[in-house]
């Protein structure tokens, strides 16, 4: 039986990527904290103009046109080797889809903008097709027709998978991800400051069951007294150099 490993990556995996961080010295919102608007629930329900800003900053940011790195590319290289049973994420980015990785194990704590959904109907939508009609329609409404109104359109408001300030977390993404982490061989912590709850909380319910932690950051976390192991290095260099010695050691 092969060791398993359980993952919980923050935006440390994906500045390599080109996307900056949100919360470090230089990050999105530590610069331009007007920026944390663009995900606020009640302005983009309440507001055409805020939906339209926060429709056009997503689909001009780093993090939609992104492309993976090799560090999510080695976590591609773990799954497929049988050993990755949970991939948690607190990144919206969808680069672990993109990389390869599968719905089986990845559980998008704070949403992802790969998808999107109308408000009102649930209706689920690509939202790279939405992206490509931006110009035409900036505030984006569902036209999906409703027969028991008379195939009238829903007309409801569209909005990503993002979780936005004010909005829960998806239904289960915690205890799915308790549940994993603390089943696990080993618990992983990459590229993540472990100061954003309730995902940091993974790594001490994890922790008191017993499940020795990785934790592999560029600065220092408030859970590195509870790791086993604390990697400072280039998490694109070491994450896959990790990989490859764990794949090896079976």
């Amino acid at each position: 039986m092969s060791t398993t490993i359980a993952v919980l990556t923050g935006a440390g995996i994906s500045t390599s990527a080109g996307i900056p961080d949100f919360r470090g010295p230089d990050g999105v919102w530590t610069k331009h904290p007007d920026q944390m608007s663009v995900y606020d629930i009640d302005l983009f329900l309440h507001n055409k103009e805020d939906r339209e800003y926060s429709w056009r900053w997503q689909k001009e940011s780093p993090v939609w046109n992104a492309q993976p790195g090799a560090a999510h590319k080695a976590l591609v290289k773990l799954e497929q080797a049988g050993m990755l049973s949970l991939l948690a994420t607190q990144n919206f980015d969808a680069l672990h889809e993109k990389a390869g990785n599968s719905s089986d194990v990845i559980v998008n704590l704070h949403g992802t903008i790969g998808t999107s959904h109308c408000m009102k109907c649930h209706k689920q939508y690509a939202t790279a097709d939405i992206m490509a009609h931006l110009d035409e329609e900036p505030d984006p409404h569902c036209h999906r027709r409703l027969p028991y109104r008379g195939d009238m359109p829903c007309n409801g408001i569209i909005k990503t998978d993002v979780v936005y300030f004010g909005e829960a977390l998806p239904d289960g993404a915690m205890e799915k991800s308790y549940e994993r982490a603390c089943k696990a061989d080993e618990l992983w912590v990459i590229g993540s400051t472990l100061e954003v709850y309730p995902a940091a909380s993974i790594v001490p319910v994890a922790a008191q069951a017993g499940v020795p932690i990785t934790i592999m950051n560029m600065g220092s976390t408030q859970y590195d007294r509870l790791a086993t192991r604390l990697i400072h290095d280039d998490i694109a260099v070491a994450l896959p150099k990790l990989v490859d010695e764990t794949i090896a050691k079976g």
